[in-house]
């Protein structure tokens, strides 16, 4: 199993980020692994619901369906994927009012559905999950600041 946790100070409420980031149809708008979305992606993910998401990783694409475990809004949410072909994780936002803005962690715990893939996440995957979950946090801080930034979901 392998974690990856990432911390960032946005410029928006956190009722605002929540929202913005719990929304699936937003996902490809900040994260580049996220290459399209389907099913319930117009608002935020309730309890129960799920979503299938295309994405790449490096070289990889695949597909995941994504359930929501837990939501307390707009401060905690938990999604569970499966991943097409085998494998998984779990993806945690937590997010806290941070004065006039909202400090937002990510937080990915995924498994590898064989040894060789367990032994590649350990020699350069993990890096390319971490680099993709950095670059991820700048872009949402890069939507988020823009004047013309819209909270309401697509």
């Amino acid at each position: 199993m392998t974690q990856i946790k990432k911390t960032i100070d946005l410029p928006r409420p956190v009722e605002a980020v929540f929202d913005f980031v719990t929304t699936p149809g937003n996902w490809p708008q900040w994260h580049p692994s996220s290459r399209g979305v389907s099913g319930t992606v117009g608002h935020s993910l309730e309890v129960g619901e799920q979503v299938a998401e295309a994405f790449q990783v490096g070289w990889h694409r695949g597909n995941v369906v994504w359930t929501c475990r837990e939501r307390e809004a707009p401060h905690h949410w938990v999604i569970e994927g499966d991943v097409e072909g085998g494998g998984g994780g779990t993806i945690t936002y937590a997010l806290t009012p941070d004065g006039s803005g909202t400090r937002f962690e990510r937080t990915f715990v995924y498994t590898m559905p064989n040894r060789l893939l367990a032994l590649l996440d350990r020699l350069f995957i993990r890096r390319l999950m971490a680099a993709s979950s950095d670059r991820a946090l700048r872009q949402l801080r890069q939507v988020l600041a823009a004047t013309d930034f819209q909270p309401s979901t697509p």
